[in-house]
């Protein structure tokens, strides 16, 4: 274990052995910070937080904090971060609320940039990317591989789906459906995020599914429940679809269009 001098540890925390803390970082109670973690300097990690594996947290990040939520009166709440995470300068991810359940999770392989803002009670899956500004509200889930362009806001109780790309600038009002482009004001679905599918591996049949499977929704004039019907039916050549199904029959603000 590397702790700097000045760093101030509360007794309750539970530290593995080879983490490293850097100059001037607090950490306080109720912490569990795993193997192989380094924290650099200045970094506040509140209360109340469990870190996994190898993570990184760069400096004057703040981590575990009290949600900015009214309704939050003290009450035990907890946030909790997976296995291989950056978190870049000045992020700060706060804790959940017992209106929302008292959790909010981060997963794993995520890649936090500069000054990304995650809320009380969000969920936040794995492989995903937050760059520059990001602010996701409350109660906000975040699906596997998604990607968020700088400044991209998301409103509170909406949903990102899997593998879909949120343009920098852009403000989210609606769910995002798995595997789609969503950019521009005011945001509109643009296309399927194709060169995220191509560089994951996907293979040229499925994303020619995906891609018909976007014509059925958003150009072809079917209310979403008749699209829905067809994309289960197409779902039997292309098991992808079932990510885009569940993201579709699972939205309670409705989708972007």
């Amino acid at each position: 274990m590397s702790i700097d001098s000045s760093a101030r540890i509360d007794p309750k925390a539970e530290i593995d052995s080879d983490v490293t803390i850097g100059p001037w970082t607090i950490v306080g109670p109720n912490v569990q910070i795993g193997s192989g973690t380094v924290i650099d300097s200045h970094v506040m990690i509140r209360a109340n937080t469990k870190i996994g594996k190898d993570n990184r947290i760069f400096q004057f990040s703040s981590v575990g904090e009290d949600p900015a939520d009214k309704k939050f009166e003290g009450e035990q709440t907890w946030l909790e971060i997976g296995d291989r995470n950056v978190l870049r300068e000045g992020s700060n991810l706060h804790r959940g609320t017992a209106f929302g359940g008292g959790l909010t999770r981060v997963g794993s392989d995520n890649l936090l940039m500069p000054y990304v803002h995650i809320a009380h009670d969000c969920m936040v899956g794995n492989n995903t990317i937050f760059a520059n500004n990001v602010g996701i509200s409350g109660h906000v889930e975040v699906d596997d591989w998604a990607i968020l362009g700088g400044y991209a806001g998301v409103n509170q109780f909406l949903k990102i789906g899997a593998h879909a790309m949120v343009g920098g600038v852009t403000h989210i009002d609606h769910d995002v459906p798995a595997y789609m482009i969503v950019s521009g004001q005011p945001a509109a679905v643009r296309a399927v995020n194709t060169i995220g599918l191509e560089r994951r591996g996907f293979d040229k049949s499925t994303i020619k599914q995906l891609r018909t499977a976007y014509k059925v929704i958003y150009m072809r004039g079917h209310s979403l429940q008749d699209a829905i019907a067809q994309l289960k039916i197409m779902r039997e050549d292309c098991d992808a679809l079932q990510l885009l199904i569940d993201s579709l029959e699972s939205s309670k603000k409705g989708i972007h269009r």
